[in-house]
């Protein structure tokens, strides 16, 4: 056995007995279902564990199996996903149930394969259900699972370049393999999940102990073979390039109101949160621009424009500002827009930032003396 085979080797054993130990208790972890695994996938791209859990709870008791989310109207799924953001994902999520329904009669496909041609599965989300649901010895490579290989086999240059990547995935691919070969003695009901628990272990040890910024090296199952604990180089690894610029943007938003009912528009398909509903509103390019002259562009002319509240949010690498004005004397002119009462307004899926303009809307405009 080479030195790089017992590394591997002693990385799984030292992994495979830290998961059980250490693991989070984490809701979908307590079913082998490939459905409930796949929903949870989705939702944790690019989303931390604590946020997801609410919504995965949700999301199951609405809809509990793949018929039900291939059966559901796009209105329920906006709402069920409204505030975890990247609306694509649950767009793919009934796409791939349908063809879940078309080609595979309703039942998810085992074939690694089969899965990676669903809407909206990559590699790594692929990998991911293949082994953590059936026990597949196929790798996986998500941010968490990077910075412990990255670390441990002290692998330095851009994770993203083709080279580190393709070096990452192999030495995934044979901890995998590896965890997929247990020794005789280890073949008991309780240790039968090896793929499983082994990328688990790599996403969990990247999550609670390989952390980006003040790793717990003191208390890694993996320290003793870390070749950037042992050359001091922890905190340069991975060598990941610099965040792009924060891009500030500017929105002023109008809440027009009617006989108790606001003014809405629905996002068309192919734009930033496609069908999404949302308040009428600009990109000005400035925090100083004239709300009346770009409320009377976008809904003819107005009487009044009296400003309600200034917020911020941010998306990937823009921070945005959100100017909010109540709108009155305003005959619309947006063909696609749509007056809905307060519960109306509740039961449409938002974007977060206009779910908190639907917030200021519903408070009662307060008495002018």
């Amino acid at each position: 056995m080479t030195p790089h085979q017992r590394k591997i080797s002693a990385t799984v054993s030292h992994l495979l007995e830290w998961y059980p130990k250490n693991a989070r208790d984490l809701p979908w972890r307590r079913s082998r279902d490939p459905y409930a695994i796949w929903v949870s996938e989705i939702m944790l791209q690019q989303t931390q564990v604590n946020t997801v859990m609410p919504y995965w709870e949700r999301w199951m008791q609405a809809l509990p199996d793949i018929a039900a989310l291939a059966k559901a109207d796009s209105q329920t799924l906006h709402k069920l996903w409204e505030g975890l953001g990247y609306y694509s994902r649950v767009r793919n999520l009934h796409r791939a149930a349908g063809e879940i329904v078309q080609l595979h009669s309703g039942r998810f496909p085992e074939r690694f394969e089969e899965i990676l041609e669903l809407p909206g599965i990559g590699p790594y989300t692929a990998g991911a259900i293949a082994s953590i649901a059936f026990n597949q010895a196929r790798p996986i490579l998500d941010g968490n699972v990077i910075r412990v290989l990255a670390r441990v086999w002290g692998l330095g240059g851009d994770p993203r370049s083709a080279v580190v990547r393709d070096q990452l995935w192999q030495t995934a691919r044979e901890l995998v393999e590896a965890a997929s070969k247990p020794a005789a003695k280890d073949q008991t009901a309780s240790r039968r999940r090896h793929c499983a628990d082994l990328n688990q272990a790599l996403m969990e040890l990247g999550a609670l102990i390989c952390t980006p910024r003040q790793p717990q090296c003191e208390v890694c199952p993996l320290r003793a073979d870390c070749k950037a604990l042992l050359t001091q180089s922890v905190d340069a690894l991975p060598a990941l390039p610099k965040r792009p610029k924060t891009t500030r943007r500017y929105f002023q938003a109008y809440i027009v109101e009617r006989r108790g009912k606001f003014l809405v528009r629905q996002r068309g398909e192919g734009a930033v949160n496609a069908l999404l509903w949302e308040f009428p509103n600009v990109e000005t390019g400035s925090a100083k621009a004239d709300p009346r002259e770009h409320s009377s562009r976008l809904l003819g002319s107005v009487s009044t424009v009296e400003p309600i509240a200034t917020f911020q949010h941010s998306i990937t690498r823009y921070r945005i500002q959100v100017q909010v004005y109540r709108v009155a004397g305003v005959h619309p002119r947006l063909a696609e827009g749509r007056w809905v009462s307060r519960g109306e307004l509740s039961a449409l899926p938002c974007s977060s930032a206009h779910r908190r303009i639907a917030r200021l809307a519903a408070e009662p405009v307060p008495c002018r003396t």
